[in-house]
């Protein structure tokens, strides 16, 4: 299939995964933590403004502040055009750094062409930054296939992953480059070797694929390179005590309060007893 004829069709199946997932996953969220179907920010501070970005399969999101902005992760290939879109509608020009929370191509796909358009410097883990260099995305051991059994056969073909160089390797500690904002790495490996959640002003916490919001909130149980790491990171992030969550995939944003009562389900859970016996 000719590119033009890959693109249209990926962006068709893009437009269409938010209403079937809304279908089948119907969203019991607080209307209040919605990331979707509004005009402004999802969260606003005197230092930040933080816009969500539904794309398709993922969420992205751009943290404003006065010195710049921030994208947290970039989705899948193609997806470029959603994240240039929103920057332009809010008359930002002045993108500096995009932070990938782990290399799985649906939040590196488009990292390198957003790089491209605006010379934004890409950060990702040093742990996870040879598969994003490499194009590559391991799924470990896998529990669930889900959705993305029927649906990775459709993909595969409409996707070019391009292989993703970082500009910054990111440690556990301060985030380089922060534009004034207090940012830090959280380091949460388990789903993949180098995932990690960026924590703002020590409240606001972005969360990669640990916690989703598809369904009820729920702790990663379909993908994870070491489970017992998982459940680990799931008390560490609990730990930073983030006054707002938001995740990788998912309609809604998580309260602290509903983070500090989350149980751990499926691998993670028996993972975490394995320890404990």
């Amino acid at each position: 299939m000719d590119t033009p004829g890959r693109a249209w069709l990926w962006r068709s199946w893009r437009m269409m995964t938010p209403t079937i997932t809304r279908w089948a996953v119907p969203s019991v969220h607080d209307p209040a933590l919605a990331l979707t179907g509004r005009d402004g920010p999802v969260l606003a501070t005197p230092n930040l403004r933080v816009h969500a970005l539904p794309l398709g399969v993922s969420n992205a999101y751009l943290v404003e502040s006065a010195q710049g902005v921030i994208l947290v992760d970039a989705g899948l290939p193609l997806c470029e055009e959603i994240i240039l879109a929103r920057l332009a509608a809010l008359g930002r020009n002045d993108l500096q750094l995009i932070v990938i929370t782990h290399a799985h191509v649906d939040h590196y796909g488009s990292a390198a062409a957003v790089r491209r358009a605006t010379g934004a410097a890409i950060a990702v883990h040093h742990a996870d930054a040879a598969d994003m260099a490499a194009g590559r995305t391991r799924l470990g051991s896998i529990r669930a296939w889900g959705w993305t059994q029927p649906t990775l056969p459709l993909m595969e073909p409409l996707l070019r992953v391009e292989p993703t160089d970082a500009d910054l390797l990111l440690n556990e500690g301060p985030l380089p480059g922060a534009l004034g904002l207090d940012a830090r790495i959280v380091h949460l490996p388990g789903h993949t070797p180098g995932s990690c959640a960026l924590l703002v002003e020590g409240q606001y916490a972005f969360i990669g694929d640990l916690i989703s919001t598809n369904g009820a909130a729920h702790v990663q149980r379909s993908y994870a390179q070491d489970w017992r790491q998982v459940a680990a990171s799931v008390e560490k992030l609990r730990g930073c005590r983030p006054a707002q969550s938001f995740p990788g995939h998912g309609p809604a944003g998580l309260t602290g309060a509903t983070l500090a009562k989350l149980a751990l389900d499926g691998p993670a859970r028996r993972a975490a007893c394995q320890n404990m016996a």
